[in-house]
This record gives structure tokens, sequence and C-alpha cells, in this order.
């Protein structure tokens, strides 16, 4: 494989996330869901002295090792979830770094790839695993959860208002047959859902499809683990930017940064602040910024992003 065919995925709001992380000749920086390699790629050759990329799917850190070899030492690539972030910096023998993004939607390689089974247009197995050592796939929660567990599950996940139609058209397939098939859980729930001017916007399984990779790889906790992990080894003025594309992932971040932005943080019960009065970090972006027309009629898949961005203060001395 060549290193321009090697490098499809298309990454989101670029030229904003370069900005945001003000990146600067001989700085340190972490792109922890390296994916294609854009973001990497483009804060190597704005100056950084060393990008750490992590990916815990061994097919995009292959990928990448072909295709940005000749950044050499500067390029640091390891498999590894984004949430150890911490562990892989004290692993190669650093520290704070100067910024740190993450992007937090499926690749294009993954979604084009029918045997990693996250697309529902595409006929594969039922998998959705980003890092194949994961224990469980898609198939197996459809196949076993008991069906308030999966209704809850899609609904959770999914934000499906008609989780429980589709559970219950599922345990009933799946008692005549295992399903195994991205296309065969697809038509199913094409089947069960009755259509609305909602469904004729967006594929009846979107959502559903959408809460089973969320379970599968337990990309929310591990949003959660990583977010104060990013904080800990951003260095003062230190940047974090964070890429989403749905609420549920956007909601947590929002949370965590405003948080973090507040004065006080002490829990409202505490009479005395004890947290010194200082927020931890400045707000970048007030609002979620998101992809102009031009992007996303040159990547429908970015339609849906959101990104926010934050900068470490100083500690109080």
């Amino acid at each position: 494989m060549d290193k321009d065919s090697a490098v499809q995925h298309i990454p989101v709001m670029l030229e904003e996330v370069v900005e945001l992380l003000g990146c600067k000749p001989g700085g340190i920086y972490v792109d922890g869901t390296l994916g294609g390699g854009g973001y990497t790629r483009a804060i190597l050759e704005a100056g950084a002295s060393v990008v750490v990329a992590m990916d815990w799917d061994v097919e995009a850190v292959e990928r990448a090792g072909k295709a940005l070899g000749d950044y050499g030492e500067r390029l640091v690539l390891e498999r590894a979830d984004f949430a150890d972030v911490g562990g892989v910096l004290s692993k190669n023998g650093l520290g704070e770094v100067d910024g740190v993004v993450v992007d937090l939607g499926v690749s294009s390689f993954q979604i084009d790839e029918a045997r990693r089974g996250f697309s529902f247009t595409k006929e594969g197995p039922l998998d959705m695993r980003m890092n194949r050592q994961l224990p469980q796939t898609a198939a197996d929660l459809v196949n076993t959860l008991p069906e308030e567990e999966l209704a809850n599950l899609i609904f959770r996940y999914g934000e499906e208002r008609r989780s429980r139609k589709i559970a219950r058209a599922v345990v009933a397939a799946r008692a005549k047959k295992r399903i195994d098939n991205t296309l065969e859980l697809a038509e199913l729930i094409a089947w069960a859902v009755p259509r609305t001017r909602d469904t004729l916007r967006i594929h009846p399984a979107t959502r559903t499809f959408q809460a089973l990779r969320i379970a599968v790889n337990r990309e929310l906790e591990s949003l959660e683990r990583f977010l104060p992990e990013a904080l800990e080894v951003l260095r003062p003025g230190g940047r974090l930017c964070a890429v989403s594309f749905h609420s549920l992932e956007d909601r947590i971040v929002k949370g965590a940064f405003r948080e973090w932005a507040r004065s006080c943080r002490c829990p409202p019960e505490r009479i005395l602040c004890e947290c010194e009065g200082r927020p931890l970090v400045r707000l970048l972006t007030r609002k979620a910024l998101r992809p102009g027309s031009d992007e996303v009629e040159r990547n429908p898949r970015a339609r849906s992003a959101r990104l926010r961005a934050v900068q470490k203060l100083s500690p109080v001395r």
C-alpha cells in the first residue's frame, strides 16, 4: 500500500483544530485517536518536535506507520486506548505536553470496510469492535441480552425512542435464527420501525447501530476516563481539543470543560471554598464549533461534528 492510498480518512475541521491547539515549533502533542493520521500529519507539518499518536485499532497504527514513516523519531506510534494517555506518555519518557486532540468518531476505514461490521449499508459480520481484542461483539449483545436490557441499551446510547419495538423484533427474530449479519439486522429494524419523516431523513437502523457500537467499545466510559487524564498531562498553557459526533459525547465534553472553567468547583454543601477559587482552564470555544457548508459538501460525514477546546491555566502560587 503506498502513502497516498493509505490515508483516505478526511480529518474534520482540520484547520480549526490546528489553530485551536496553537501548534508551535518544538511542541509536544498527543493525537489520542490516530485514525487515518490527518491530525497527526498536520501537527507535524506545523513544526511539532514530537507527536504521540495513539489508536487501539492495530490496523490504524500499521497504516499510519507506513503513511507517516518519513517523520522518523518525531512520530511515536502506540496501540492504546486514548484513556491511557498518561501511561503512554510515561512509557515513552514524556511528561507534560503542549496539546492533546481526540476525534471521537468512527474512522472512514472502519466504516468502509464491511468486515468490521460498523455499517448498516454494507454486508458484513456484526462485529463493531474498534479493538479486535475486546471480548464482546455487537452480535453477542444482539443475541444474548434480555429484551428489556437490549431496549434500555438502544435507548440510552442511541437515544432511540422506538427502542422497545426494535428490541421486541430482535428477540423474536433471534428465537428462530441467530443474527450475525449487519444487513440482516438493519433490514429487521427497518421492518420493525414505522415509516415517519424522521426515518426518511436517516436510516431507521442508524441509532441502534450507534448504540451497539458505543456499548461494545465502552466509548463513553473511555471518554470519561480520558478527560481528567488529558487535563493532567497538559502543561500550563497547553490545549485540549475534542471533536464529537453525537450528543452523548458532546454532553460529556461540554460538562467537563464547563466544570473546569468554573471559579469554584466545591460541592454545593461546602460552606467555604477549598479549591482556591480559581478555574483550571479557559474556554477557547464558548459554543461548539461546527463545520462549514463547504466542508460538509466535501465530506458529508462531518455534518454532525462539534469541536470544543480549552486551555489549561497556571496553578495558583
